[in-house]
């Protein structure tokens, strides 16, 4: 039997009675998720040292070939420094492009989103050094020759083979630097940027020929050209095999087709997908996957979506199916909802640690607003609890929004976990911004009394959930703790 109560922070489904009491149920299991922690923040140690490693090798090469014993007089100084800065430079662009090669360690050890995060952040410092790196050059070998250092840039232009590629590739970074910023995406279509970004590739590729055959550092025989030459190949291999070749298998491997779309709401639907070896796909509610749906004008668009169920394997009248739920949030995503059942769709995936691999605690709040709700969805009926160590807070502007929201109670119901309905306009009390207005003062802590024991997903637009994050820090929730899924890229 389940009884409902309105309260004064919002409409509240108890769960089954006839349980143990909630401390003795997290006792029961205590400690079943920190093995798994703890190997994944040493993954995370790990992939922090292998990159400090990564930028102080690329250092140490021109330290090796004797590099501080040839600085001898300024000019040799303005030099060497130049050298120093496109190694570093370089280095760094080489590790943004394995931060989004989507490489499984990194994927599982911090999330695509924090290392598509931390991949932006090297952007510009990269940049930066390159730049410094083209101007010290210049500087340098012009004080060396009595030339300024824009007559010396000319000079090297035309003179000095593979040069121009390099003026090409510092172009290329310029370009790709600037139209990642913030207030310059905003004013372009997200494909624009996209197709932008792509240059990054040939920025690398325009770059790499005058590391060979200008200077001595990577001369034919050292050892330092073999170091660089396999950190480039392999940075290569990977790209092409996670960013191209495995998609490729997996669409191949899955034959994904839609075989209905559904209308939740006015602007919301639920894509129903069939396919092959959907089991294999099991354990992945919550992460996201990269869908293209190969139909006229929309075969060349990637969409981000989280799966909003698990993958049912169907049974002996019914094929194996898996399904996202989608809201109108622009022109690519208005037009899923005019899918023919039929339609062939291509997949990368999943990816993110917004699923049970993230949980370090035995009880786990879900906390959506909006569209961000669906993941939850998909989370709450796949990751492990005892009945008892789960609570649910949905949020949106009226009922209508609490998208799902009835399967959601039923999964509430079945497993034993609370859920709270959090409807109408947003509070005007700053700490209580992400709850509705008739939550008065309420603090998370009101609906969840040990939310510093828990791991805490959160799953909304940016603002609304960064009120949240602040909300569950401010309660003692460690940042290990906390899983936040994005849905503003």
């Amino acid at each position: 039997m389940n009884s409902q109560l309105l309260a004064s922070r919002g409409q509240r489904v108890d769960t089954p009675p006839g349980r143990l009491p909630a401390a003795a149920r997290r006792n029961s299991t205590k400690g079943r998720f920190a093995a798994q922690h703890r190997r994944r923040m040493f993954r995370t140690d790990m992939l922090t040292v292998a990159l400090w490693a990564s930028l102080a090798a690329a250092l140490a090469l021109w330290l090796a070939d004797g590099g501080v014993s040839s600085v001898g007089n300024p000019t040799q100084a303005v030099t060497a420094v130049g050298i120093l800065a496109g190694l570093a430079g370089m280095d760094l662009v080489i590790l943004m492009l394995l931060l989004a090669a989507r490489l499984p360690f990194v994927d599982g050890a911090v999330g695509h989103d924090r290392a598509l995060e931390f991949h932006r952040k090297l952007g510009k410092p990269a940049l930066y050094l390159l730049l410094a790196h083209g101007l010290l050059l210049a500087t340098g070998y012009g004080m060396a020759e009595g030339l300024n250092p824009v007559s010396e840039a000319v000079s090297l232009w035309v003179l000095v083979p593979d040069m121009w590629l390099a003026f090409v590739s510092m172009a290329l970074f310029i370009a790709v630097v600037v139209t990642s910023l913030v207030a310059v995406r905003r004013r372009f279509p997200y494909e624009f940027w996209y197709f932008v970004h792509l240059l990054t590739y040939l920025a690398v590729a325009t770059a790499i020929p005058h590391q060979f055959s200008v200077g001595g550092l990577f001369a034919e025989g050292t050892w330092q050209r073999w170091y660089w030459l396999l950190l480039c190949i392999g940075t290569g291999s990977a790209l092409a095999w996670y960013r191209i070749a495995k998609p490729v298998i997996a669409t191949y491997r899955h034959q994904l087709t839609v075989r209905r779309v559904v209308r939740v709401s006015p602007d919301v639907v639920s894509i129903e997908m069939t396919g092959l070896r959907l089991n294999e796909l099991s354990g992945s509610g919550g992460r996201f996957f990269v869908w293209r749906f190969l139909a006229p004008g929309l075969w060349w668009q990637a969409h981000p979506f989280s799966l909003s169920a698990e993958p049912q394997t169907g049974t002996s009248s019914r094929q194996p199916t898996l399904r996202i739920t989608v809201r109108n949030l622009g022109a690519g995503s208005a037009r899923l909802a005019s899918l023919q059942p039929g339609t062939k769709v291509a997949i990368e995936g999943p990816y993110g640690v917004f699923s049970t691999a993230a949980r370090s605690r035995d009880h786990v709040v879900m906390i959506g607003a909006g569209i961000g709700i669906t993941p939850l969805r998909a989370l709450l009926e796949s990751t492990p609890f005892a009945p008892g160590q789960a609570t649910v807070l949905l949020r949106g502007s009226s009922a209508e929004e609490l998208f799902l929201g009835e399967e959601i109670l039923e999964l509430c119901r079945k497993r034993g976990a609370t859920l709270f309905h959090l409807t109408g306009p947003r509070s005007a009390i700053p700490q209580s911004a992400w709850l509705p207005a008739s939550a008065g003062s309420s603090r998370l802590r009101d609906f969840v009394a040990d939310i510093a024991d828990a791991d805490v997903y959160v799953c909304g637009p940016t603002a609304w959930a960064g009120h949240v994050l602040a909300e569950a820090k401010s309660s003692g929730v460690r940042e290990e703790q906390l899983h936040y899924e994005r849905f503003d890229w």
